[in-house]
């Protein structure tokens, strides 16, 4: 609303010296640079003297290029000051803002790198109501995620002091996905450094750069192009079976939906086997595999296994 303002104003300022301009040609005889210097002169209110004795209608429009242009140049005026001190205070207000929400961010996740990867990641998180930081040192890239109202600050990911900005040491687990495999095993090295039980995810360009990152401290590492490639591969051989996996991880159109809970030390189901906890006749909720604490996965288990 305000530029718009400004706009007719300043429309309107330039209208009133090209009006006077005209005038002064027409009506008292002048040249066009005489007439556009006597308009120049008025409008501004300098005091120099008139360029010749001005007729009564010449004297009109004077005072016409006087009260239209010193109230449109004092509007003017005013309007950009005002955006220009409103921009400023925003900008100010908006950075101590993003502060604060940095500093109570805990039980997070830390992005670094907002590339093709680390949007998706960040679009799959706010669906969720995650929360999480980006951090992506690209100017253009940072204009990207201001839009899209995530929390992101404006570093190099690689060095400590981003990591540490980005509340590393409450952080829930953090995700390199840089473009460089370099800077992601840089990354990880750096935040394994500061915070030896983070859970760290790395994304690899190629199968090499995996061994780097798990040996430099990467808990998990992905590499897109070889899940993209054997995705597809998948939806030729069963395109069945990916439509429901997709149904079930993807979308909620079905009220159909994977998912993991921890069972506490506390729970109520701890020594339980999946008949006596009653989790499928209470709830509804079907047991596709129960991982240990030593990591062992059982798949489809029987009615007997016990809870831990």
């Amino acid at each position: 609303m305000e530029y718009n303002r400004l706009i007719l104003s300043i429309s309107l300022f330039i209208g009133t010296i090209i009006s006077g301009t005209l005038g002064y040609r027409v009506y008292e005889d002048m040249d066009l640079f005489e007439a556009f210097y006597m308009t120049i002169i008025t409008v501004s209110t300098v005091g120099f003297s008139e360029i010749k004795p001005l007729s009564p209608v010449g004297r009109m429009i004077t005072v016409f290029i006087i009260t239209s242009g010193i109230g449109l140049g004092t509007y003017t005026l005013g309007l950009i000051v005002k955006i220009f001190v409103e921009g400023e205070i925003q900008k100010a207000f908006g950075r101590k803002k993003l502060k604060k929400q940095i500093a109570d961010l805990k039980d997070h996740f830390i992005i670094c790198g907002y590339g093709r990867i680390g949007k998706i990641i960040c679009e799959e998180l706010a669906a969720e109501n995650r929360r999480f930081i980006v951090i992506e040192q690209n100017p253009e890239n940072a204009e990207v995620i201001d839009r899209a109202r995530h929390l992101y600050i404006n570093m190099d990911a690689t060095t400590e002091e981003a990591l540490i900005r980005a509340g590393i040491m409450t952080a829930r687990g953090l995700v390199t996905a840089v473009s460089s495999d370099a800077d992601n095993v840089y990354i990880t090295l750096t935040a394994r450094g500061i915070r030896p039980d983070i859970f760290i995810l790395a994304r690899a360009s190629d199968d090499k750069s995996e061994d780097k990152l798990k040996r430099a401290g990467a808990n998990r590492v992905v590499s897109p192009y070889h899940i993209g490639g054997r995705r597809m591969a998948q939806v030729l051989k069963r395109p069945t079976v990916m439509d429901f996996i997709d149904t079930a991880t993807m979308t909620t159109r079905l009220g159909l939906v994977i998912d993991e809970l921890a069972v506490g030390a506390d729970s109520d189901m701890v020594g339980k086997n999946l008949v006596e906890s009653r989790i499928r006749k209470d709830y509804g909720v079907i047991i596709v595999a129960i991982k240990k604490e030593s990591g062992k996965m059982i798949f489809n288990p029987d009615p007997a296994e016990t809870l831990e």
